[in-house]
């Protein structure tokens, strides 16, 4: 299986993180608030653990669980802490009121992130079509994915197969 790390502690890192430990990944969860991280890794139970915010994950792939208005501050803050990992992108780039993008028509929110981590990581985005409650129902469902790194894409399948889902590549990042 696979060491998965999140930053953010929502709902969706919530019922991802939930599958992954009962899929037998190792999962450390990470936040601002310390307390609320340790707090969600005890009730994942499975050997989940609470990292420190800004050090370097411990997950080979790391699942971006904020909002996409903070994501490309996160991962710049973050820096080269991300070197050589796999960024799972799970955000929608909508604005505040959900009536529109606030990326420009020629990019996706996914490359702009992309565009703010080392060169030496690999963005996939996945998981923005399905919701959090939806995931945690435990039921088989479809996860869209795309990236632009054919390894990082079948690392993200792989994860993905773990959780009792059903990957589908639907391109690059420009999807």
């Amino acid at each position: 299986m696979s060491s998965i790390s999140f930053i953010g502690l929502g709902g969706m890192a919530h019922a991802i993180a939930a599958r992954a430990v009962a899929g037998g990944n190792s999962i450390e969860l990470i936040g601002r608030d310390a307390a609320k991280a340790k707090d969600l890794a005890a009730t994942l139970g499975g050997g989940a653990t609470a990292g420190t915010f800004g050090t370097v994950p411990v997950g080979d792939i790391v699942v971006l669980a904020v909002p996409y208005a903070s994501a490309v501050s996160v991962v710049t803050q973050y820096g080269d802490a991300l070197a050589g990992k796999i960024i799972i992108d799970i955000t929608n780039p909508f604005n505040a009121d959900a009536t529109g993008l606030v990326v420009p028509d020629d990019t996706s929110g996914a490359q702009e992130i992309a565009k703010a981590v080392p060169a030496s990581a690999h963005v996939v985005k996945a998981f923005n079509t399905v919701f959090g409650h939806v995931l945690a129902q435990g039921h088989p469902l479809d996860v869209l994915f795309a990236g632009d790194d054919a390894q990082a894409k079948a690392s993200v399948s792989a994860f993905i197969e773990s959780l009792g889902l059903r990957p589908l590549d639907v391109g690059g990042l420009e999807m």
